[in-house]
């Protein structure tokens, strides 16, 4: 490998370890985020001037757990203290941000302190909502909720209440290096074991849109489970990455053929100059990070300010920037996160349409051949395939 592409892969590395507008703009998330888990350093609260000791309190400040990269608090660069705002003109104090890297770490941390704010996943929201840790939202309070994409408004309500405002999206991608197989289809990059497939139960669902025979790949009978982890099952040498620097090590030292990726992940292989393509395929699998409101919070004003806050055009394009996800309201695919809007292609509604967005597989749900099998099963099955 020549200086300049060693130099390029390093520069790629360091968009991930950091986010993509440190370089300069998902995951996850992961999940990771949001539905992907990874390791990552312990979980960081941002330091703050003045603490509150519980998110019960009435005294005008605001507790928030989030990912990396969606409300960064402090440092000396304007880029990364777009949250300094938010103070000054609320008048509402952050006394706290606590910041994790995956949603195994978000599950880990919600039930250890009460927060006003959390920033959720289709799995751990649907776990939050069902246990009560979260109560619902009045969108009426919620100034420009009407401008966030009336598709992933609909997936943060339940039987007629909204759960969640919308902030980032992504979806995944399989790609392959150019330059040592030809492309083939979803089926050969499953079968090989120079694939690095992305560590999380929802996973199942692409190898079921794989395998072909389910018509939701995320409402799977025991039958179709079956039929997704055999195919799984096939090669168990592969790769199941965590971290997203890996994704980079392995098409650098030559190590992977294939990956599944968000765009994001792949723009900045190519950039770094790696020939890497995309897999065509009829769908994909994709997700939704959303704000929930903590439950028993007795005053929520400055909690609907943030929630306000985090809808806006400007919250969401430095977000999409720095993170390399796509905005939810898309009048900020301005100036910073213009490239994210490309790249995800929002407002491309026929794009749109091919993404399945994740939900936590229900469980009891009617399938042709049975009922659904419920998340507990997928995580089952998922630690015994990747232990």
């Amino acid at each position: 490998m020549n200086r300049r592409r060693a130099f390029a892969l390093a520069l790629a590395a360091s968009a991930l370890v950091s986010g993509m507008g440190a370089a300069r703009p998902t995951p996850s998330p992961s999940p990771s985020p949001s539905p992907s888990p990874s390791p990552s350093p312990s979980p960081s609260a941002s330091p703050t001037p003045t603490p509150s000791p519980s998110a019960t309190q009435s005294d005008g400040t605001l507790q928030i757990l989030t990912y990396r990269g969606y409300a960064e608090y402090g440092g000396t660069s304007p880029k990364a203290n777009w949250v300094g705002s938010f103070e000054k003109e609320t008048g509402c104090r952050i006394a706290r941000i606590d910041t994790v890297q995956t949603a195994d770490e978000m599950a880990a941390r919600v039930g250890q302190r009460p927060y006003d704010v959390i920033t959720a996943g289709p799995v751990l929201a649907a776990g939050l909502i069902e246990a009560k840790q979260v109560q619902a939202i009045d969108p009426a309070k919620v100034s420009g909720y009407d401008d966030l994409d009336e598709r992933f408004r609909d997936m943060a309500t339940v039987s007629g209440k909204v759960y969640g405002v919308p902030y980032l999206w992504a979806y995944d991608e399989f790609v392959y290096d150019s330059a040592k197989v030809r492309g083939g289809g979803l089926g050969q990059a499953f079968a090989s074991d120079r694939v690095a497939l992305r560590d999380s139960p929802l996973t199942i669902a692409d190898a079921a849109l794989a395998e072909g025979s389910a018509k939701d790949p995320y409402e799977l009978s025991e039958t179709e489970l079956g039929k997704a982890m055999t195919l799984l099952e096939r090669n168990k040498d592969r790769t199941y990455w965590r971290n997203p620097v890996d994704l980079v090590k392995g098409f650098a030292t030559g190590s992977l053929d294939y990956a599944q990726m968000t765009p994001y992940h792949r723009l900045l292989l190519q950039t770094a100059g790696k020939p890497v393509k995309v897999i065509e395929t009829r769908k994909t699998t994709g997700w939704v990070d959303s704000w929930m409101l903590g439950a028993n919070v007795p005053d929520t004003t400055c909690a609907y300010r943030w929630l306000n806050w985090v809808t806006e055009p400007d919250a969401q394009r430095d977000a999409a920037a720095w993170v390399g996800m796509a905005p939810a309201n898309d009048k900020a695919c301005k100036g910073r996160a213009r490239t994210m809007c490309e790249t995800y292609g929002v407002g491309d509604d026929k794009r749109l349409d091919r993404v399945v967005f994740a939900v936590r597989p229900p469980g009891g749900c009617g399938a042709e051949d049975g009922e659904c099998t419920d998340y507990a099963a997928w995580t089952e099955r998922w630690r015994e395939l990747a232990k």
